[in-house]
C-alpha cells in the first residue's frame, strides 16, 4: 500500500522537480509584489505546467507549455468578466468543459491544453476574481510558465534523458463512438449535473463538484473504470480532510508552515499520481485546506462542504456515464486484449524471421508496445479487480485473463531475446512450434491472419541452446495461449462485469 515501483527513480525527480518549479514561481511572483489571488494562480499555473504536460518528447513539451496561455489568457478574461452574471457564467463554463474534453483527440497537447483552460476557469472561481485583476494574474502566469520552462527544459531536463514512455494509439472509431466525442457529452453533463447540484448545495463552493466530475473522466476510458476512479477520489477527499481538520485549521493560515506543507503536498501529488489515485487525491485536499487558509476564509465546515460537493460531482458523473453513450467495460477490455495479442503476433513473428536469418526483423518495438498494452488491460479489468468488487467468479476470471497475459509478455520477451543472440541457431522444430502459436492467435482473435514467418526456418542438423531456448519459450507461450481461451471464449457476462 505504501511502497511502489520506481523505476530509475522518475517519480522521485519529478516531484522534487516539481516542489522547486512552483516554490520558484510563487517566490518570483512574492518578489514582484503580486497580490495573493496572483500568487496563488502562479503557483497553480505551475504546477499544472509541470504535471499536465506529457508529450513524448522535451520539444514537443516546450512547444505545448509555450502554448498554454494562448489557451489560459483568454478563458481567464471570459471568466472574470461573466463573474456577476451567473448564468451566463455557467453556460460559457459548460462550454469550455465540452471543448476541452474533446481536444483529447489531439493527443498529450490536446489534454494539456484542455485541463489548463478548465482549470484557469476553475480558478477563478475559487479566488473570485474580477476584471480589474486580469492584468496581476496575467502578470503571474506569465511568470510562473517562464519559470517552469527554465526549470523544467533548462536546468532540470529529465525527460531529454529519460523520455516518457509513448502510450499505445487510442482504440479505433467515428462519430459519437469516438472515445473523446463521447466522453464530451459525458464530462459535459456530468459537469452541468454537478453545477446544479453543486449550486444547491452551496451558492459559493459548487466549483468543487465541477472539479470532481471533471477530473473523474481524466484518463478513463469505459463506466466501470471511471466509477473506480470515482471512488477513489471520495476516499482520498475524506482522508485529505480529516488531516485538514488535525493540521490546517489549527494552524489559522500561518504563512511559513503553510506554505511549507503546501510544498509537500506538491511533491505528495506528483509522487503519488502514477500509482494511487487516492493518495494523489489526499494531497490535493490537504493542499486545498491549506490555500483556503492562506486567504482567512478556512473552518471546520469548509471543509465538511468540500467533501458534500466532491460527492455531489461523483453521483454527478455516475449518473452521466450511465445514460450518456455508455461504453461497458467488457467492450474496452475485449479490444485491449485484442490489441495485446495481436503484439505478441507480430512479436513472435519478427523473433522467427530473425532467428530465420533476417537481420532486419526486430521483434523489440513489438515487445514495448505489448508491454504498454497490457498496461491497459490491467487499467481496464481495474473495476472487477477492486477489493469491494461482489463479482467473485468474474473476478477471479479476470485474474486469470491478467495472468495468463502476463506469461505471455514474458515469454515474448524471452523469445525476442534469444532471436537478437547472433550464436542462436534454428531448426524444424521451430516452424512447427511457430505454426502451432499462429494457430492458437488466430482461435482467440477470431480473424484472418497473415501466417507467421516461421515457415521459412530451415532445418538444421544440431540442436544449437539458442533453438533450445527459442523452442523452450515457443512452447510455453502456446501453453499460456491456450489457457487464454476459456476466460475469453466465455461469454461477456461470465468473464468481465457489463458495467
Amino acid at each position: 500500500m505504501f511502497v511502489a515501483p520506481d523505476p530509475g527513480r522518475l517519480r522521485l525527480r519529478t516531484a522534487a522537480r516539481a516542489v522547486i518549479g512552483v516554490s520558484l514561481s510563487v517566490g518570483v511572483a512574492e518578489a514582484a509584489g503580486l497580490p495573493l489571488p496572483a500568487t496563488i494562480l502562479g503557483g497553480l499555473t505551475a504546477l499544472l505546467a509541470l504535471f499536465v504536460v506529457g508529450d513524448p518528447s522535451a520539444r514537443r513539451q516546450a512547444v505545448t507549455t509555450a502554448l498554454l496561455p494562448a489557451v489560459g489568457a483568454p478563458v481567464l478574461a471570459l471568466a472574470t468578466a461573466l463573474h456577476a452574471l451567473p448564468v451566463t457564467r455557467d453556460a460559457a463554463f459548460l462550454a469550455v468543459v465540452f471543448c476541452g474534453v474533446y481536444a483529447r483527440r489531439w493527443g498529450a497537447r490536446g489534454q494539456a491544453l484542455g485541463i489548463f483552460g478548465f482549470m484557469m476557469f476553475f480558478a477563478t472561481q475559487f479566488l473570485r476574481a474580477v476584471p480589474a485583476q486580469l492584468p496581476a494574474l496575467y502578470a503571474a502566469m506569465a511568470m510562473a510558465l517562464a519559470v517552469c520552462a527554465t526549470v523544467r527544459f533548462g536546468l532540470w531536463c529529465i525527460e531529454r534523458r529519460t523520455p516518457p514512455p509513448a502510450g499505445p494509439a487510442p482504440l479505433a472509431a467515428r462519430g459519437l463512438a469516438r472515445h473523446t466525442t463521447r466522453q464530451a457529452f459525458q464530462v459535459t453533463v456530468a459537469c452541468g449535473l454537478a453545477l446544479g447540484a453543486g449550486q444547491i448545495v452551496s451558492h459559493d463552493r459548487w466549483y468543487w463538484a465541477v472539479g470532481t466530475a471533471w477530473w473523474i473522466f481524466v484518463n478513463t476510458a469505459a463506466r466501470g473504470e471511471t466509477l473506480v476512479r470515482g471512488f477513489r477520489r471520495v476516499v482520498g477527499t475524506v482522508a485529505g480532510i480529516a488531516v485538514g481538520l488535525l493540521v490546517a485549521v489549527p494552524l489559522h493560515g500561518a504563512l511559513v508552515p503553510s506554505l511549507a506543507l503546501v510544498a509537500v503536498c506538491v511533491f505528495g501529488i506528483f509522487y503519488t499520481a502514477a500509482p494511487s489515485y487516492s493518495w494523489m487525491m489526499f494531497f490535493v485536499t490537504v493542499m486545498a485546506g491549506m490555500l483556503y487558509g492562506l486567504l482567512g476564509v478556512l473552518h471546520p465546515g469548509l471543509l465538511a462542504l468540500r467533501f458534500e460537493q466532491t460527492l455531489v460531482g461523483a453521483l454527478g458523473s455516475a449518473f452521466a456515464l450511465a445514460v450518456v453513450l455508455p461504453v461497458t467495460t467488457h467492450a474496452v477490455t475485449d479490444a485491449w486484449i485484442r490489441r495485446a495479442l495481436l503484439a505478441v503476433r507480430h512479436c513472435t513473428a519478427e523473433s522467427a524471421r530473425r532467428l530465420a536469418g533476417d537481420e532486419l526483423a526486430d521483434p523489440g518495438p513489438h515487445v514495448a508496445e505489448l508491454e504498454l498494452l497490457l498496461g491497459k488491460v490491467r487499467v481496464s479489468l481495474a473495476p472487477l479487480l477492486h477489493p469491494l468488487s461482489p463479482l467473485r467468479a468474474r473476478k477471479e476470471r479476470a485474474r486469470q485473463v491478467l495472468a495468463e497475459l502476463d506469461e505471455c509478455a514474458r515469454q515474448a520477451r524471452g523469445l525476442a531475446a534469444v532471436a537478437a543472440d547472433p550464436d542462436a541457431s534454428h531448426d524444424a522444430r521451430l516452424t512447427a512450434a511457430c505454426r502451432r502459436v499462429e494457430t492458437a492467435l488466430h482461435a482467440l482473435l477470431v480473424s484472418e491472419a497473415t501466417p507467421l514467418a516461421a515457415g521459412e526456418l530451415a532445418a538444421h542438423p544440431h540442436h544449437h541452446p539458442g533453438a533450445e531456448r527459442a523452442l523452450t519459450h515457443l512452447h510455453q507461450l502456446e501453453a499460456s495461449l491456450a489457457s487464454l481461451a476459456t476466460p475469453l471464449r466465455t461469454s461477456p457476462r461470465g468473464v468481465f462485469v457489463d458495467a
